[in-house]
């Protein structure tokens, strides 16, 4: 029969492992700080970078005129929404960014957008199609603003954005908010560039985070949560606590089988 002494042991073990697997509470909220009141609101500045399109972005141009039959040229017809968020949907529905940077417009032909932000390629586009449409209204959006989330968040994958301020905690948001073994101190964020890829760590618990040039996101921004040291300890307890089971399931049946 299994002594008081062993028993008492397997229970400490057990209760040692649970603890080891534990999240502590001030490593969870976001944007800590005694700075905040309930009155008076905390003003941070920080300004919005532009993002300048280049080869592989997707446009969206619409024009609108009194002249419907030349207007309608410019007009791609199909399904007009990326709410799927099939890339092919975005191919057919919006003007590509070339390898060359440019744009292919019917009758007008290329047109370079490559290091223009949006509103630039919209009044450059208007000037354009105004040379073959008397008084055109030209709108031009970004289709192809998507961020990627992985790791300890509830729900990861690819998102679409449709607002151009997007920031880091509305992907989060997105993508259904952290698990609570999230490392909120240790965010990767990866960002393309014309030279390559850069990594940016990120901290959700520092209210510094809302002055940070990395706050906004950019188009093909991805982000990833590391997990907490409690997620592998959690994961460790939870495989031990079976072998623990399993050794105390047999010396009980020793103690029986020898009494």
């Amino acid at each position: 029969m299994i002594s008081p002494f062993r028993l008492r042991l397997l229970v400490y073990g057990w209760l040692l492992l649970g603890l080891g697997g534990c999240v502590v509470q001030n490593k969870l909220p976001y944007l800590q700080g005694g700075r905040y009141s309930t009155t008076t609101p905390t003003s941070v500045d920080n300004v919005r970078p532009v993002y300048l399109l280049q080869a592989g972005d997707v446009l969206s141009i619409k024009v609108q005129s009194v002249q419907p039959a030349l207007s309608d040229i410019f007009n791609i017809q199909g399904p007009q929404t990326i709410a799927t968020g099939d890339p092919g949907v975005l191919y057919l529905t919006g003007y590509s960014v070339d390898d060359t940077g440019s744009i292919t417009l019917p009758t007008i032909g290329q047109v370079k957008v490559q290091g223009l932000s949006v509103e630039q390629a919209q009044t450059l586009v208007r000037q354009k199609v105004g040379a073959y449409v008397r008084d055109a209204n030209v709108l031009v959006k970004l289709l192809s603003f998507k961020v990627t989330v992985l790791g300890e968040v509830r729900q990861p994958g690819r998102y679409f954005i449709y607002n151009p301020q997007a920031t880091v905690l509305e992907a989060l948001g997105l993508a259904g908010d952290l698990t609570e073994f999230g490392n909120r101190q240790n965010i990767k964020l990866i960002r393309q560039t014309t030279k390559g890829s850069e990594v940016v760590l990120l901290d959700l618990t520092d209210p510094n985070l809302l002055k940070s040039p990395y706050y906004y996101l950019l188009p093909n921004d991805a982000l990833y949560v590391e997990p907490q040291k409690a997620r592998t300890a959690r994961g460790n307890a939870n495989n031990l606590g079976i072998v623990f089971a399993g050794i105390s399931a047999i010396v009980l049946l020793i103690s029986y089988l020898t009494r």
